[in-house]
């Protein structure tokens, strides 16, 4: 049997404008239907056409950009709000962390909170009673219970919102991206009580941006987007295809800014391109590990293409650790140059330098560079954690002497389902004793 049914259900709101506004309740009654008369440039749909069914004790993910209708379709489950059209059908006692303590009074105490909030989910005085002790303790306001809600940190208000919501021993379980409410031993214990729901048989619809939750919680998942079903099926086949498409909008959105930043370096006039002697016009900046974006140079030697391949073979901005990674460079010499070195540096968001190298400190001795030419630098491995990195590339003497520097000009994303700290995430695996035991230890081998 089905515990939720969701049949073509649309939501459509109305934009405002300062062109349309009506001044009361009364006047927007009176002119008649708040939807139907709005132009299609006037309204907008929050979810559109969207199906599923959840079967009794299965947990279901929902996934998705922000502003792509989540929490929209988990109001509508939870009758908080209504569909345009299209229907909504859930079988037993519903309770929602959506809106945790929505309905608390910030005058009172937590301890009347609990009981006002409780009898709100549909909870009898008797049956609050018996369950106080366990949802102050679950919530670790033991020593603040009989403050005044106005006095906790928002962290507190939360946890007590929560730990009410989670007690009201529900049928069907509706969770909003509620994991942030504390620190990680009670977001622990969260997720010790979501287990302990889907043990009791209870059913789950999960809307979160912890995809690695999906995958080990859920049974199924759906991927909405902008307010459409994408995907619906297998947690990990619907995550793998959410991921992609995130990665494609990153890769669109990176090439989008090293193009306006290669157009703000090249429209740098002339007059501040380097005579031939840069350290006495101090044109250079002193410290190169805290210079900020920008071009500079003779030109004599022209950087005039980078590009960065993944393992695939085509031009991309985002990769994922340990892939292998080519960054191509095009120039070109205005006249046959015997003195030139190629270097290339990575740095984090924070501008720390991560790695850097040139042809000349691995012993390749320039003998001549004339016309246009290709450089290709292979990374076998990029054993860096995941961020968003930035790219330096130059061509100079030897002495240092700049023909053509891109400083910061390009920009890329390393992506990891690990979520290490720190830069650089070298080869690693773990082993450990009989006596120690870890559930899922062979992937680490």
């Amino acid at each position: 049997m089905n515990a939720i049914e969701v049949a073509h259900v649309t939501k459509i709101y109305r934009r405002y404008s300062r062109r349309r506004q009506f001044a009361t309740l009364k006047s927007a009654l009176l002119s008649g239907s708040l939807i139907s008369d709005l132009r299609p440039d006037e309204m907008f749909s929050a979810v559109e056409d969207v199906s599923f069914d959840v079967s009794e004790g299965r947990t279901f993910g929902v996934v998705g950009r922000n502003g792509s209708g989540k929490s929209t379709l988990l109001k509508l489950v939870a009758g908080i709000t209504k569909p345009t059209r299209g229907g909504v059908r859930v079988r037993g006692r519903i309770s929602a962390l959506i809106e945790l303590g929505a309905g608390f009074h910030p005058e009172i105490s937590g301890r009347e909170n609990v009981f006002i909030n409780g009898i709100m989910l549909g909870l009898s005085k008797r049956e609050i009673t018996r369950r106080f002790d366990e949802i102050v303790e679950f919530a670790e306001l033991k020593d603040f219970i009989d403050a005044p809600v106005k006095t906790y940190s928002s962290g507190m208000y939360m946890r007590l919102g929560f730990a009410v919501a989670i007690h009201v021993d529900p049928d069907v379980l509706l969770v909003d991206e509620v994991l942030a409410v504390g620190d990680e031993g009670f977001t622990r214990k969260c997720l010790d009580k979501f287990g302990e729901f889907r043990r009791r048989g209870k059913t789950i619809l999960l809307v979160t941006h912890s995809l690695g939750l999906v995958e080990r919680f859920c049974d199924e998942a759906l991927w909405l987007d902008a307010g459409h079903i994408r995907a619906i099926g297998d947690p990990k086949r619907v995550v793998g295809a959410y991921i992609t498409d995130v990665e494609r909008s990153e890769e669109r959105h990176l090439a989008a800014g090293d193009a306006r930043a290669r157009e703000a370096a090249a429209a740098v006039p002339d007059a501040s391109r380097l005579p031939d002697h840069p350290v006495q016009t101090g044109e250079t900046p002193p410290d190169m590990f805290r210079a900020t974006e920008g071009r500079w140079g003779s030109r004599d030697v022209e950087i005039t293409g980078v590009d960065l391949f993944g393992d695939d073979g085509q031009p991309s901005h985002v990769f994922h650790s340990g892939e292998r990674v080519t960054v191509k460079l095009g120039v070109t010499a205005s006249r046959p140059i015997a003195d030139f070195v190629f270097g290339i540096g990575i740095f984090n968001a924070d501008g720390v330098c991560c790695y850097g190298t040139n042809t000349d400190l691995e012993e390749l001795t320039a003998v001549e560079l004339s016309g246009s030419g290709t450089v290709l630098l292979t990374i076998e491995s990029l054993d860096l954690v995941e961020g968003t990195y930035k790219l330096d590339v130059a061509v100079h003497k030897r002495d240092g002497f700049p023909y053509d520097y891109h400083r910061l000009l390009y920009t890329f994303r390393v992506k990891s389902r690990t979520k290490d700290v720190g830069i650089f995430r070298p080869p690693h695996k773990w082993e450990f004793s009989p006596n120690i035991k870890f559930k899922d230890a062979g992937r680490w081998a």
